[in-house]
């Protein structure tokens, strides 16, 4: 078995656990378990989520995309992937047993010092050419070394002011920010601006860079909003949101000579992944649009089914969504595999079906209407969806005869 299939059978590995700790909290609101703690459950899930399946696989996309052959080569990736996996199954193990301590802690920040050092391979190792797709993929990788600032804040803060603090409060919303609106989107958006051949439009690419890194810079002070109470925040907040919409019309100007080509090399199934993945990115432009109006500004972290609506939009619908398309599109995933494209379908249905119960419960808590009749028993049913989703998808890779991909 090659070290590619290695490692992406490692990265589904992760994101199969991430979404059974999902699942177990769901199966706890109705069948509570006395030797599960769901806080830390909650922990495990994200940060296995976020570390595991996120950071893993565009680790392996950027090393595939833009690291020359002659270096992706090199032991040091292989070996680098391995301890950053190990940091991974130390934080599964920890953190459902202990929550944030010790040994979680340790293994957390392990992750974190290993980025540290792919970052470091990548800005020396990948061309340099001035190309959009590496100026971009370089701003991704500050952006990311950007939000551990807010981690090492977090001592400090517990120390000095408490948990409780708003500094402390602060410090985390300033790494998940950072990590899932500069990180991990950019990386994303580089990685599919990677599969148009074409030349693309210097111009409209200077505009669509500029106004999503300030997008990004502005709309931190949303989160610090909840914590402070100042109206120029709301302002820098709202200006921000109107950025990113500028931002997304430049991006689709500026593919849009391509599109239709680009649309008549994928097969059904990768045009189905991709279009689910614009168009939930269509739904998170217009979602942080709404928050312009104060009062649904005010309630959108209030009410939780908002809030795990909205992580699940960014990371299923959006960043997982890009993902599987361009997996699909370059034969990582095989869209021939009737056992894929059965799992990508029940994937997909489960995502789609949760995200409607989430918003339209949290429709109703806003409006004071109640609960939706089996509302629990519902999302746990379409969140086993999603787990079965991934174990088919796991078979069909674990199947499949991979060769080197070449690009």
């Amino acid at each position: 078995m090659n070290s590619q299939k290695t490692w992406i059978i490692c990265c589904f590995f992760n994101f199969l656990i991430a979404c059974f700790f999902g699942l177990l909290m769901r199966f706890m609101y109705l069948f509570p378990l006395d030797f599960l703690n769901y806080s830390f459950l909650l922990h495990a899930h994200s940060h296995v989520a976020m570390l595991g399946w996120v950071y893993m696989i565009v680790y392996f996309l950027i090393v595939l995309f833009f690291i020359p052959k002659e270096k992706s080569q090199k032991p040091i990736y292989n070996r680098l992937f391995w301890l950053t996996e190990f940091s991974v199954i130390g934080m599964m193990i920890a953190f459902p047993i202990q929550g944030y301590a010790l040994f979680s802690i340790i293994f957390s920040t392990l992750h974190i010092l290993l980025s540290y050092v792919f970052c470091r391979l990548v800005w020396k190792d990948c061309s340099k050419d001035k190309s959009p797709s590496q100026r971009l993929l370089r701003t991704s990788i500050l952006f990311m070394i950007l939000s551990t600032c807010g981690v090492w804040c977090l001592g400090p803060a517990v120390s000095t002011l408490g948990k409780q603090s708003a500094f402390y409060q602060i410090a985390i919303q300033f790494f998940l920010h950072f990590q899932f609106n500069g990180w991990f989107i950019l990386a994303i958006l580089v990685l599919f601006l990677k599969q148009f051949q074409g030349k693309i439009d210097a111009l409209k690419f200077k505009k669509f860079y500029f106004l999503i890194v300030i997008y990004v810079l502005l709309t931190f002070a949303f989160p610090v909003r909840w914590f402070i109470e100042n109206d120029v925040l709301s302002y820098i907040n709202i200006f921000g949101v109107l950025l990113q919409l500028g931002a997304f019309i430049y991006f689709y100007k500026m593919l849009k000579p391509q599109i239709n080509h680009f649309k008549s090399t994928l097969d059904k199934t990768t045009k189905i992944v991709y279009g689910l993945a614009l168009f939930s990115l269509f739904l998170k432009v217009g979602i942080q649009l709404l928050t312009i109006f104060p009062n649904l500004a005010e309630v959108s972290h209030q009410i939780r089914n908002f809030v795990i609506g909205f992580i699940h939009l960014t990371t299923l619908g959006i960043i997982t969504g890009f993902l599987f398309g361009i997996m699909l599109q370059n034969k990582i995933l095989s869209g021939d595999s009737p056992i894929l494209k059965i799992g990508v379908k029940c994937f997909i249905l489960g995502y789609i079906f949760t995200e409607i119960l989430l918003f339209l419960q949290g429709g109703l808590l806003l409006f004071g209407k109640g609960t939706i009749a089996f509302y629990y028993q519902s999302i746990l049913v379409f969140s086993i969806l999603l787990v079965l989703g991934l174990v088919l998808m796991m078979i069909s890779i674990i199947n499949k005869k991979q060769e080197p991909i070449s690009i």
